[in-house]
Parts: structure tokens; C-alpha cells; sequence
């Protein structure tokens, strides 16, 4: 039996020492092998490391010297086998986790002296084919040379399938734990799997020029948080993005170009390590109040429908406010914990499209709503013209919780 997958052994001597381990694992080939001898007709049970600097291998004996298996993060392919003798900790990353499952149940039978049912291998150097296997990036850019047959390499890091005719995601992409990199630009699909989101060290997704309609709360809400950076979503039919995309934090590098955008999420200005923003050719007729907290190095907005900003105010204010006013920016302002299994899920849209007055408080029905004009360099170091006369202003949306804020900031208005 044998498993692909990065392996560090680390000596539990070297802290004694006062040396540190380089803490990088490389490629290698794990066999579980037995071995007999006259002396000892019983098979002795061995694992052996395998690698391309050292086909023939290092083998450790596993029957009754195993003290310990750290198996927390086994869903992600990883696992520690810790050793008596050599007291060594076996690291084993970047390997398909149903394979590992099933190589440590081996593993411990053996470490027992049970009888292993499955193949075991011999003693014999690992061929070089063998490690063809740790394929990291793979590039796919037609329909003959799709692969319908067979899986993809488990540790590819890199995977593009562009111009291959998906009209749906393939499923045996989402069992690529590795995955830091998946484009599947210039497709047909419509619609994203939300076990995208499983996908824990994603970093870049690209789906320019497809069919999608829509980005799921689902996937805002998953894994994608930590680890997604760079999202291109150009060329599809998109015309609004749900709020909770704005909890997408660790976003550096957003493409939403030619698609068919009336409006950005209101909380956008949680974006704060969005750093390249292009939105060009959409039908924005604003922007949110909250765009003026976004810090950003490159912006386009060109060719979208902006409208001129209105002279009168959208006067909504009640007097007094409502009880489910005056219950939710005492939610919002103190930072109150909510969700749809605490409170109605209505409710909870409410709270969360709740709009931001300029005094930093917040409003949910009752408000005085003004347009005005910004430069924006004012957000961008960069930006690219909006028209073809060579402007850089856009309207945006201002909301205001009360009179007194709207009179104090009626100079932002002018």
C-alpha cells in the first residue's frame, strides 16, 4: 500500500539540541511494507519514505513503535505519526484524505501486529514514474484535452480549464484540497457550488466570461473568508452582489467588469484590504455612502450609467421612531450578536442592508437621503477616467439618521 504526499521528519531531539527543523516538507512516496527472514518467520511490518533524491528509501519499523497519531486535521490531508524509536514525528501533508484515512487505519494494525488485509508493498526503490503523480499546476484550454477518464492529480495547486464548454462545475474539482488557484474562465456555467467554499486555501478564483447571475450568500459566508484574494467575475450577468460579500475581507484584487451591476453592496467599505477595484461597462446609476471608506490603489468605473446627483433631499424620517427602529440601531450601534436563530431571518436582512448616516450611526427606515459628487482620487491613487470628457467624480448616496446630522453636514451636499 502507498500514499503520496509531503513528508517532514522531524527529530524530537533537535530542541534539546537548540536546533529548529526547516520546517518544509518535500515529495515523497510512504509504502507499508513487510519482510520476512528465517529467524523471524512472522513478517516484520515497515514504513518506508521514499523520495526523488533517495528512491530506495528509509524505512522505520512500526510493529509496537508508535507512541502517538495526531489526526485533527486529517479532512485536510494532513497528519503526525509520532515514533518510540527513532523518536522522530512523522509530518505528512498535501495527501488525499481518503487515502490517508485508509493508509494510518493500515498503519495501526500493523503498529498492533494485526494482520493487514490489503496489498502491502516490498522493500524494493521507488520508480521515478511514481512521483509524476505530485503534479502541482495544470492547464486545460480546449475540449479534447479535457480529462473525462480519469481524476485530476490530487496535489495540483494550480488548476485552468478555460474554453472547455462546463456549463456546470465539476465536481471532482472540490476534492482538490490543495487548490490555490482555480480558473475556469471562458465557460458556460450559471451557477456556483456552494462546497466551492470548501476549498480552504483558495486564493484566486477567476469566472471571467461566463454565465453566472448571482454569487452565493453561501460562499461568502464559507471558508472563502480567510483565504480568497484575487476574484474575477468579469463577463457574466450579474446585476447585484448580496451584502454578506463584503465579509469576503482578505479580498486584495476585484474584477466585476461587463456584467450588469445596478448597485455595489452598501457595506462595501468592509473591504478593507480590497486594494484593485474595476467595475467599467456596468449600469451603476451611484455609489454607496460607504465606497468613501475604501483605500485603493487602482479604479475603474468607466462607462457606467452614473445619473446627476439630485437637488432635493429623499426625506423618510418619523417622529417618533418606530419600535423596530428604534430596536435596531440599538442593535447596530452596541454591536448586539443576531441571526436568523435568534431572530426572524426578515429581520436580520433588515439589520444587515441597515443604512450608515456620515455621523457614523445607523438608520433602517427613518433618514433623510442626499446625492452628492465625489473626486475619486479621493479613495484611489489610480484612477480611470469615467467618461470620455475626462472626469473623475461619480455620484454617492448620503444618509443621514436625523435633522440635526443633515443640517451639520449640509456643506458635503453642496
Amino acid at each position: 500500500m502507498k500514499l503520496h504526499c509531503e513528508v517532514e521528519v522531524i527529530s524530537r531531539h533537535l530542541p534539546a539540541l537548540g536546533l529548529r527543523n526547516r520546517g518544509k516538507g518535500v515529495r515523497a512516496v510512504l509504502s507499508l511494507c513487510q519482510q520476512t527472514s528465517r529467524s523471524q518467520p512472522s513478517a516484520r511490518a515497515f514504513l518506508l519514505i521514499s523520495t526523488l533524491k533517495d528512491k530506495r528509501g528509509t524505512r522505520y519499523e512500526l510493529r509496537e513503535n508508535i507512541e502517538q497519531f495526531f489526526t485533527k486535521f486529517v479532512d485536510e490531508g494532513k497528519a503526525t505519526v509520532r515514533l518510540k524509536e527513532p523518536p522522530v514525528d512523522i509530518c505528512l501533508s498535501k495527501a488525499n484524505s481518503s487515502s490517508l484515512k485508509g493508509f494510518l487505519s493500515a498503519v495501526r494494525l500493523a503498529h498492533r501486529g494485526c494482520k493487514v488485509d490489503i496489498p502491502v508493498s516490498t522493500l524494493t526503490p521507488v520508480k521515478t514514474s511514481e512521483f509524476e503523480n505530485f503534479k502541482t499546476k495544470m492547464v486545460i484550454t480546449s475540449k479534447k484535452d479535457y480529462p473525462l477518464s480519469k481524476n485530476f492529480p490530487y496535489s495540483l495547486e494550480h488548476l485552468q480549464t478555460s474554453y472547455c464548454g462546463l456549463v456546470r462545475v465539476d465536481m471532482r474539482m472540490l476534492c482538490l484540497k490543495n487548490l490555490r488557484k482555480l480558473d475556469l474562465s471562458h465557460n458556460h456555467i450559471k451557477k456556483l457550488p456552494a462546497t466551492i467554499g470548501d476549498l480552504i486555501h483558495l486564493q484566486e478564483l477567476n469566472l471571467n466570461d461566463n454565465h453566472l447571475e448571482s454569487f452565493s450568500v453561501a460562499l461568502c459566508q464559507s471558508t472563502l473568508q480567510k483565504s480568497l484574494r484575487t476574484l474575477d467575475l468579469s463577463k457574466n450577468k450579474i446585476k447585484a452582489l448580496p451584502v454578506q460579500f463584503c465579509q469576503l475581507q482578505e479580498l486584495t484584487n476585484l474584477k466585476l467588469d461587463d456584467n450588469e451591476l445596478i448597485q455595489f453592496p452598501c457595506k462595501i467599505g468592509q473591504l478593507i484590504n480590497l486594494r484593485f477595484l474595476s467595475a467599467a461597462r456596468n449600469k451603476l446609476p451611484f455609489l454607496p455612502s460607504e465606497f468613501r471608506n475604501l483605500s485603493l490603489e487602482y479604479l475603474d468605473l468607466f462607462g457606467n450609467t452614473f445619473e446627476q446627483p439630485k437637488i432635493l433631499p429623499v426625506i423618510k424620517l418619523q417622529a417618533p421612531l418606530t419600535l423596530l427602529e428604534s430596536s435596531a440601531r440599538t442593535i447596530l450601534y452596541n454591536r448586539i450578536p443576531y441571526g436568523s436563530h435568534i431572530i426572524p431571518f426578515h429581520l436580520c436582512q433588515d439589520l444587515d442592508t441597515a443604512k450608515t448616516c456620515v455621523c457614523g450611526r445607523f438608520c433602517l427606515n427613518s433618514f433623510i437621503q442626499g446625492t452628492t459628487t465625489m473626486n475619486l482620487h479621493s479613495v484611489a491613487h489610480t484612477v480611470v477616467l469615467v467618461d470620455n470628457m475626462g472626469g473623475t467624480e461619480a455620484p454617492i448616496v448620503s444618509y443621514f439618521c436625523s435633522l440635526g446630522c443633515y443640517v451639520n453636514s449640509s456643506d458635503m451636499l453642496k
